[in-house]
C-alpha cells in the first residue's frame, strides 16, 4: 500500500490514493498505521476517493479504528495531496464527506499548496441533533458533572459532536489526559464526544487543547476549533474572526452569521511517502 504521512498543525494522518490503491478493512488498516511504535504513527488513516458528487471523497478512520464524519485539519491536507500529486488542476474544489460536501480554496507558492480555506458549513446548534442529551434546544453554558466537578459547556456540531468548555485558568497547565476521557464516554453524548478546552486571551484570540474521540489528545483539530469559535460568539466572548493557538500551531475561522457558514484558513503539510505491507 502506497501513502503518504501529512499533517495539519501536527494533527497527522496517513493519506491512501484510493483511485489507485485498495483497502479491503479501513478500521483495521487505521489501527495499524496509526501505532505509534509499530505502525507508522498517527492520529488516523484518511482516504481520497472518487465521488459522483464532488471532485473528491474523503473517508476518515480514528486511531481507535472507529469512523469519524468530518475532519478540518484532515480536509485541508486532502486538498493539498490532490493539487501537489496532480489528481486536480483547480484551485477551488468540492469534497465530500460524511458531514456533507465541503468547499476548498487554496492559496498557492510556488506551485505548491501553502494554505487552504475551507468553507465548514453551518453550525449545528440543536441538541438532538450533535446530539447532547439536554431539556433545551440549544446547550450554552450548560452544566455538567465531570471528573467530581461541575463545568460549562457549550456544545456545536460541525458535522461531529463538540463539547466546549471554557476555563479560567492557563490551557497549557490543564490536566487533559485525565479530564479528556470522562468527557467523551460521558453519558449525556449518545456517540460520544470531542471536547476543547479553551482559555480565553482576548476578543480576537483564545488558547485551545483538543480531547478527540477515538485519537485522544492531538495537536490540533478543524472542527474542534470551528466549534470553538462558534460557542466563544455564542456565549459573547469573542468576535465574528478569531485566531486561536494550538499545540500544533494557528488557525484562523470566521463564523459569517449573516450566510451561517463557518470558514477555516490554515497550512497543510506532506511529511513523507512511503509503501507498506498490509
Amino acid at each position: 500500500m502506497k501513502f503518504t504521512k501529512m499533517h495539519g498543525l501536527g494533527n497527522d494522518y496517513v493519506y491512501v490514493n484510493c483511485m489507485e490503491e485498495k483497502i479491503e478493512n479501513p478500521a483495521e488498516v487505521a489501527r495499524k498505521v496509526s501505532d505509534r511504535h509499530f505502525g507508522i504513527g498517527s492520529d488516523g488513516l484518511i482516504l481520497i476517493l472518487p465521488s459522483d458528487v464532488a471532485d473528491f471523497r474523503m473517508d476518515m478512520y480514528n486511531a481507535d479504528g472507529s469512523q469519524a464524519e468530518m475532519c478540518g485539519n484532515g480536509i485541508r491536507c486532502v486538498g493539498k495531496y490532490v493539487y501537489d500529486y496532480g489528481l486536480t488542476e483547480k484551485e477551488s474544489i468540492s469534497v465530500e464527506t460524511l458531514a456533507g460536501i465541503k468547499y476548498l480554496d487554496f492559496s498557492i507558492e510556488n506551485g505548491k499548496v501553502a494554505l487552504v480555506t475551507v468553507d465548514m458549513g453551518e453550525p449545528i446548534l440543536k441538541a438532538e441533533d450533535i446530539p447532547v442529551l439536554c431539556e433545551k434546544d440549544q446547550v450554552i453554558e450548560e452544566p455538567i458533572f465531570a471528573a467530581g466537578q461541575e463545568w460549562k459547556m457549550t456544545c456545536v456540531s460541525m458535522g461531529n459532536p463538540h463539547c466546549v468548555i471554557f476555563i479560567d485558568t492557563p490551557v497549557k497547565d490543564f490536566p487533559l489526559e485525565k479530564v479528556g476521557p470522562l468527557f467523551e464516554s460521558h453519558e449525556r453524548f449518545p456517540k460520544r464526544v470531542n471536547t476543547e478546552f479553551i482559555e480565553l486571551i482576548d476578543k480576537k484570540t483564545v488558547n485551545m487543547r483538543v480531547w478527540e474521540r477515538g485519537s485522544g489528545e492531538t495537536m490540533a483539530c478543524g472542527t474542534g476549533a470551528c466549534a470553538s469559535a462558534v460557542a466563544a460568539i455564542l456565549c459573547g466572548y469573542t468576535e465574528e474572526e478569531i485566531t486561536l493557538h494550538l499545540l500544533g500551531g494557528d488557525l484562523r475561522v470566521r463564523w459569517d452569521r449573516d450566510k451561517n457558514r463557518v470558514f477555516m484558513t490554515g497550512p497543510a503539510q506532506v511529511v513523507f511517502d512511503g509503501e507498506l505491507r498490509v
